[in-house]
């Protein structure tokens, strides 16, 4: 591969069948998120509720085999092993020429279903703890991202240092929250810490809060066709009201990303919301700016975008800003780019200037997460 290295942006863990019950804290183990072998897949739920099915570590690779037999049922037994044991996954990134991974669960991004605001802190807090055990043996290669409950702000402060210190280097937030919008003061604490903490925070497609009005009202976001095809909707709405309220600006070492949602949407929602600034009655936008400063200024220094086969978007890479792009391989879900990644990689990239490829196959990633 010409002069660079990659680095996979956005890559997954899949977690084991017994995670919860050995380690979810002793006052919720008899709650605690359990396994059953339905009739045509292996589907986890908690307090009754249907959340995580295994596919998502079941079909790495099929879709370049016979996309026909992708499907969203699946079993434990099939999965990669690369998704449970970190010297597997190590050996898959060999062998697919990646150099680091920074890793999101499989299951626990779909946790944010989960009702009872305490079940779930405690469901994520033992996932992080798993997820610091599984990239200990490779501290150069894999880099963790903690899973977030921002009901409580306080408590996802808490937790966010908490993961800090066992050397995870990221968190994710859900991309719709239970509670108040992300333009709410209330969530000020949270952009406070991980910016002084220098913690990366991220929207990963698929994570939508449970709320007692609608329940998990976008449950067909990863089942429905017409929902997959659209989903970039619900974060621009995130990300829409992080900088659109000023959070960028009052704070300014804040980076926040959109995982797994591609990069062609981005051009054109900057251009929405400097209009939207601009052109629109002072009720629709009724934070301003210092200065002349737009909202696609904030968008272009605080955003990045994590992406996997958008050849589109890296034509209009300099509309969002070369720095701001990562590559990611998905690794080991059924639309990962695995085993291919250098192939597809090195066809993204053609006719890329070999710098600007650099930093947007792996350059731009190690300096976000710290990679050596």
């Amino acid at each position: 591969m010409a002069g660079y290295k990659l680095i996979s942006s956005d890559s997954h863990v899949v977690e084991p069948a017994d995670l919860w019950s050995e380690r979810i804290s002793p006052e919720y183990r008899d709650r605690a998120p359990y396994l059953s072998h339905d009739e045509t897949t292996d589907q986890w739920y908690a307090d009754g509720v249907k959340f995580g099915i295994v596919v998502a570590g079941t079909l790495a690779g099929q879709r370049f085999e016979d996309p026909t037999k992708l499907t969203f049922e699946g079993r434990y037994e099939d999965s990669l092993l690369g998704g449970f044991d970190p010297h597997v996954h190590v050996t898959d990134m060999d062998a697919d020429s990646i150099q680091g991974g920074v890793l999101y669960p499989s299951v626990a991004l779909d946790a944010y279903s989960i009702p009872d605001s305490g079940l779930l802190s405690a469901t994520l807090r033992a996932y992080n703890d798993w997820l610091a055990d599984f990239c200990a043996p490779y501290p150069d290669r894999l880099r963790g991202i903690t899973m977030l409950n921002v009901d409580d702000v306080s408590e996802a402060v808490g937790e966010l240092e908490r993961c800090a210190k066992m050397g995870l280097v990221g968190a994710a937030i859900p991309i719709k929250p239970g509670g108040e919008r992300y333009d709410h003061p209330i969530y000020d604490p949270l952009w406070a810490a991980a910016q002084d903490m220098g913690m990366p925070l991220s929207l990963h497609t698929g994570t939508f809060r449970w709320n007692k009005e609608g329940g998990w009202q976008l449950k067909t976001q990863m089942a429905d066709a017409v929902e997959q095809t659209n989903r970039e909707y619900h974060v621009r709405n995130a990300m829409g009201a992080i900088i659109l309220s000023g959070v960028f600006e009052r704070f300014p070492k804040l980076r926040v990303g959109v995982v797994e949602f591609e990069i062609g949407w981005a051009p054109y929602f900057m251009n929405r919301l400097d209009d939207t600034y601009r052109d629109r009655p002072v009720g629709q936008t009724s934070y301003r700016y210092q200065g002349d400063a737009l909202p696609s200024d904030f968008f272009r220094r605080n955003a990045f975008i994590s992406f996997q086969e958008d050849d589109l978007g890296v034509e209009m890479r300099h509309h969002v800003g070369i720095e701001n792009l990562m590559w990611g391989s998905d690794y080991p879900h059924p639309e990962s780019t695995f085993p291919k990644s250098k192939e597809i990689v090195e066809r993204i990239m053609d006719g890329v200037a070999e710098e600007e490829a650099a930093l947007i196959a792996g350059g731009n990633a190690a300096k976000l997460y710290r990679f050596n």
